[in-house]
């Protein structure tokens, strides 16, 4: 990790999912791809929170596949869904209270090179806009479900004395059938890596 970055607390991800999800915005993602770190910026999250939001993954009980959001926050729970791309949350709350937040959108700012690889494509504001393009883009498959995000291989940090404000805004969650009512999706204004950002930022899509 560079010197100017410092990993997010254990103590960050023991908070609620909706808490945790709107200051995870302009956080730095860091993932370990080899020799190689790929790294952005989160510009749209998702809360899921658990036992409350029939929305969640594990709102009717933990499961093999929903197991990991019911440890302490500060792993990583990845699954795969609509046959074709993995999503990737970070899990929060206390033990058993089985909260998540889905990392939506990120701005890339390393590796980028190699996130076009990945993505097969050249079109930088179609890289990472949305969770199945991110994971995909940065190599996140369901090897990485309970990682923890305190290590070396994926992590979220902050720049350390970073004054920068973020333009927050909030709304309806995208893509569920349940508990649609709850603007429980945060992400930066204007971003053009935001994953419904308006069509006239996405210049090069």
């Amino acid at each position: 990790m560079p010197d100017k970055f410092k990993k997010l607390p254990k103590e960050f991800y023991l908070r609620s999912a909706v808490i945790t999800a709107k200051e995870l915005i302009g956080k730095y993602i860091f993932f370990k791809a080899g020799k190689e770190i790929i790294a952005g910026i989160i510009v749209e999250t998702e809360a899921y929170t658990g036992r409350t939001d029939p929305a969640a993954h594990s709102y009717n009980g933990k499961t093999a596949r929903n197991a990991v959001m019911f440890d302490e926050g500060g792993a990583a729970y990845v699954y795969f869904t609509y046959g074709n791309h993995f999503c990737f949350n970070a899990v929060t709350g206390k033990k058993n209270s089985p909260d998540a937040v889905l990392i939506r959108g990120i701005e890339p700012v390393s590796g980028i090179e190699i996130m076009k690889k990945n993505r097969g494509t050249d079109k930088i504001f179609n890289l990472t806009n949305g969770p199945g393009k991110l994971t995909r883009a940065f190599g996140i498959d369901r090897k990485l479900n309970g990682a923890s995000l305190l290590g070396d291989e994926i992590y979220i940090a902050e720049l350390i004395g970073e004054n920068k404000k973020y333009d927050i805004l909030k709304s309806k969650r995208i893509g569920i059938t349940k508990n649609t009512d709850k603007l429980y999706r945060f992400y930066v204004k204007d971003n053009p890596f935001v994953s419904h950002a308006p069509k006239k930022l996405l210049i090069n899509k």
